[in-house]
């Protein structure tokens, strides 16, 4: 069966918090509760042979792997791409979303207590005044605010962030996993988007 090559991630390791399980995030409600896929974090088994490669290095460096999103329902993505229509924030379609095809996690590193390591922005570049300006259409300031979020943002008095966000990166790539330029948290699969990855629906197979 489909839902077989996919696989919830679990681990002493991994924290699992889905963000859009939970009221504070960029669209101020908890999309994944309403539809029952609740704070579960799930991938296919490609990208979980990948993510447990790090586990090594996140033992030796004291550290755990909080996972912020994972697979995404196609039906969470409609609803969240219309809430904030956004153009780059969220993928046009589920189906160009790596997401929704499970090949695709939003992650920053913690210690061992669980705090989060600082960045240059939070994981979705999430603070609650621009959930609410974007809300309300409001995005000049939130689309300044994103340049941070870049793999390329430098600026005098982020040197602890960047270094943690670059220490991030090289961990993630060297587990095979790729990052995109203007999202620190997201990595995914490099061939991600193919046949061997078709949308499923996994809502009550989990």
């Amino acid at each position: 069966m489909l839902e077989d090559e996919y696989i919830e991630i679990k681990g002493e390791r991994f924290i699992i918090d889905m963000m859009y399980s939970r009221t504070n995030n960029m669209l101020g409600r908890a999309i994944y509760q309403e539809i029952g896929w609740e704070n579960k974090a799930v991938v296919h088994r490609d990208l979980w042979q990948k993510l447990k490669k790090i586990v090594p290095t996140l033992i030796t460096n004291k550290m755990k792997l909080k996972i912020c999103d994972a697979y995404r329902p196609a039906i969470a993505h409609e609803m969240m791409k219309s809430l904030i229509p956004m153009k780059g924030f969220f993928a046009d379609y589920a189906a160009k979303s790596q997401h929704c095809l499970g090949t695709a996690v939003d992650v920053c590193l913690c210690n061992e207590e669980g705090k989060e390591y600082s960045y240059p922005t939070k994981v979705d570049a999430y603070e609650a005044w621009f959930s609410k300006q974007v809300l309300s259409g409001n995005t000049e300031a939130f689309i300044e605010h994103l340049k941070k979020a870049r793999h390329d943002y430098f600026a005098q008095g982020y040197e602890e962030e960047i270094k943690n966000r670059d220490f991030l990166r090289n961990l993630m790539e060297s587990a095979g996993l790729e990052g995109i330029m203007h999202e620190w948290w997201h990595y995914n699969l490099p061939n991600g988007k193919n046949d061997r990855y078709p949308m499923v629906d996994l809502i009550g197979k989990f």
